[in-house]
């Protein structure tokens, strides 16, 4: 069933962080995407990203959401299997900019076998970020 027939559209992501201010100020700084709000309690903040909304919520509203406690990326050894994909015409700049803003490197920007160029990041509050260029038509 497609989604306009069951009413249901993706609306927006929301990322689990320690601290809502400092994720929204990372992806600023790191991808150049400006920030919509923050919340006048530090819990809740979003992003500037088109009709999706990227959104970023406190590990503490996670909890009272979901009646338990969750697994928090900035606290996992290993990256969530879970990703945000943004997408530039400038992969290997994006990137060297996320790093540069404190985004670990997952793997370098690379030419795939279907002509993208991709490359994998992991932001300070644990987040995993794809950065590619658009899919050719």
């Amino acid at each position: 069933m497609a989604s306009s027939e069951t009413g249901v559209q993706f609306g927006y992501t929301i990322l689990y962080v320690s601290d809502v201010a400092a994720s929204l100020d990372f992806f600023e700084r790191a991808f150049a995407i400006p920030r919509r709000f923050l919340h006048e309690s530090g819990a809740y903040g979003e992003l500037e990203t088109g009709a999706t909304t990227l959104a970023f919520a406190a590990h503490d509203l996670g909890a009272l959401n979901f009646g338990t406690e969750h697994v928090r990326a900035d606290a996992s050894a290993l990256p969530l299997g879970v990703e945000i994909a943004l997408v530039t015409a400038d992969v290997v700049a994006a990137h060297a900019r996320a790093q540069a803003a404190g985004a670990c490197e997952l793997a370098a920007p690379a030419q795939k076998p279907w002509g993208q160029t991709v490359s994998y990041l992991r932001c300070p509050d644990g987040t995993v970020v794809e950065l590619c260029t658009p899919m050719a038509g």
